[in-house]
């Protein structure tokens, strides 16, 4: 089944909180090489029929609108997986 995958970051400006959690955890169990985590979200968009670029166009469009909170976040990637 084919989807869209659209990928939501933090703005790079702004603190994160849950990253900054995830990292200072993974410094405490010795992976003292990671010198940051930046944690977003993705959400796959379904398609019973293959997609089309007019779909690929609404996603990236659903994404800054309504998948993301532009104040804080960016649409940072919008692919196709068959």
């Amino acid at each position: 089944m084919p989807k869209i995958i659209v990928e939501v970051m933090p703005k790079e400006v702004l603190l994160d909180p849950a990253g900054k959690s995830v990292n200072n955890a993974l410094h405490r169990k010795g992976h003292k090489d990671i010198t940051a985590v930046r944690i977003g979200k993705r959400i796959e968009l379904h398609f019973d029929r293959p997609v089309t670029d007019a779909d690929i166009a609404d996603a990236q469009k659903i994404g800054e609108s309504f998948l993301s909170n532009a104040v804080i976040e960016d649409v940072v990637s919008v692919t196709v997986q068959n």
